[in-house]
């Protein structure tokens, strides 16, 4: 019997492998003699690295860069080790890592002039070390400065029209007068860059970047309005630099325009993140002849739907035929539709109405438990 694991973090709780590990003990414990592939896995979004990192014996590198605000920060990023199947050295870097909401205390946010430099200065590091590969998972950003601060980071000179450099934020790119990419680092030509993007707003308008997600992260009215003329500003700048006007591209606008900077200095391409972590990690090679794919997150409802880790796996899971089991902390009212599209049946971990305090201290016992009853029942269906 061979079952693949292959859940999403519980967030502030258990990541992604910490899952996989408590499900197979818990398995283990009434089918010893299956074979168990774990394959901790994400969505692009939050603990992406850590999975990814997880899923293929790499290594997590950290390093101080430039935070949001100007001030440095410990930053992360991860290199796949010998179980990634891919033809080229990989990296994988989180955005929030460096340039996090999360980074900036709530009374000091303001995009009009936090910056994505040091989300640049991640992926030169990379670059560096000689990475052919990097896969850069959006999300989560303090920034509202369309990947300026990265296009900076990486060697792009933003120019006034008096030829002096900007400075950093959204706000600054309304003195962007033109573009100078003759220092931009040579080896962003030998590497191929992938974006995981679960967003399709585009750059500006009602729908871009600053309306949209510009409030979160401590936008006023009068501050979006400002942002989302700069955005547009911008846009016209690169587009008169000789680059491919994509303001209007779906995905453009994520994470404060950062979708518009990594297609355009970094001719990225923007997909769905659960595709390409499926896609890295090589879940369906793994899951061939599988009888049982075991998956699962934090909560499971109605949003898991829309490309969230569950989906992808139960997609790769059902293109084979396999029985799809997920389990969550927390199994909301309305994710029985999931049972309509690839997932066979729906576990909660939680045993009652808990403090969230105590359901996450509790996960770990309770993940373990809940795993057990699981295959005891599965065991029990294929008794003939």
């Amino acid at each position: 019997m061979k079952i693949v694991i292959a859940p999403d973090s519980f967030k502030e709780s258990l990541s992604a492998m910490e899952v996989a590990n408590e499900i197979e003990r818990g398995f283990r414990t009434v089918l010893p003699t299956a074979e168990y592939i774990k394959v901790p896995v994400a969505d692009g979004g939050e603990g992406t690295v850590q999975s990814m990192v997880d899923a293929t014996d790499g290594k997590i590198i950290t390093l101080d860069v430039t935070g949001p605000l100007g001030d440095k920060v410990s930053a992360f990023y991860g290199i796949l080790g010998a179980g990634y199947q891919g033809n080229k050295k990989t990296a994988v870097i989180e955005m929030a890592a460096a340039s996090g909401l999360h980074l900036v205390a709530e009374d000091k946010r303001n995009p009009l002039i936090t910056t994505s430099y040091g989300t640049g200065e991640l992926i030169v590091d990379a670059l560096n070390r000689g990475i052919k590969h990097i896969i850069i998972g959006l999300g989560g950003s303090a920034t509202n400065d369309g990947g300026a601060g990265m296009a900076q980071a990486i060697g792009a000179h933003l120019l006034d029209s008096d030829n002096r450099a900007i400075t950093v934020g959204g706000a600054a790119l309304l003195q962007l007068a033109k573009l100078d990419l003759s220092d931009l680092h040579p080896l962003i030509k030998e590497c191929s860059f992938e974006v995981a993007c679960d967003v399709n707003n585009p750059l500006c308008g009602a729908k871009g970047a600053s309306a949209i997600f510009g409030p979160q992260k401590g936008a006023t009215s009068t501050m979006v309005a400002q942002l989302d003329i700069a955005l547009g500003h911008y846009a016209d700048i690169i587009a008169s630099a000789g680059m491919v006007d994509n303001r209007d591209i779906p995905g453009a606008g994520a994470a404060g325009g950062m979708g518009l900077g990594v297609m355009s200095f970094l001719n990225a391409e923007l997909k769905p993140g659960v595709d390409i972590v499926m896609q890295t990690v090589n879940l369906a090679g793994l899951s061939k002849g599988a009888d049982l794919v075991i998956t699962g997150e934090g909560r499971l409802d109605s949003q898991t739907l829309h490309g969230k880790t569950p989906m992808g796996v139960a997609g790769v899971a059902k293109a084979q035929g396999i029985k799809v089991i997920a389990i969550a902390g927390c199994v909301s009212d309305d994710a029985n539709i999931l049972l309509e599209h690839g997932i066979d049946a729906l576990f909660s971990i939680t045993p009652r109405a808990l403090p969230l305090a105590e359901v996450l201290s509790s996960a770990k016992h309770n993940l373990y438990s809940t795993a057990k009853n699981i295959a005891a029942l599965y065991a029990l269906s294929a008794v003939k």
